[in-house]
């Protein structure tokens, strides 16, 4: 167990924040996926991020440069509310952490490998007073 806060003691995950594909061909991807699958676009930031609205759910599509480096496939994104308390927990369980990302506006991200090494992310949206 842990030795740092308690999972009571901070906010545990809030919801399952988006899952996103790694894709190399941004322009490609897009055309798949709006013009074939019709999904309707949320949000893109020129070639590195494309970000669709599917019911209340959030599926992406980043390059390379927004993706774990290892990462093939879908990439999981937790939000959190404190971000910081979790890194602490997860360090203290030992668990292998990748680098804190600072999305300014956006917010901040850090990749984490569970037990059996799959990488998934954890999110904290931007507050005022969190903006970088």
């Amino acid at each position: 167990m842990p030795a740092g806060p308690s999972i009571e003691d901070i906010m545990p995950v809030i919801r399952l924040q988006s899952a996103y594909l790694v894709v190399d061909d941004m322009a490609e991807s897009r055309a798949f996926y709006e013009d074939i699958l019709g999904l309707k676009l949320k949000f893109a930031d020129a070639a590195r991020w494309t970000q669709y609205d599917c019911g209340g759910a959030s599926f992406a599509l980043g390059d390379r440069s927004e993706g774990p480096e290892e990462a093939r496939g879908a990439t999981i994104v937790f939000e959190v509310q404190d971000l910081e308390a979790m890194t602490t927990r997860l360090r203290d369980a030992g668990t292998a952490l990748g680098p804190l990302r600072d999305m300014g506006a956006h917010g901040r991200v850090l990749t984490v490998a569970d037990p059996a090494g799959n990488l998934f992310q954890l999110f904290e949206r931007a507050t005022p007073a969190k903006a970088g």
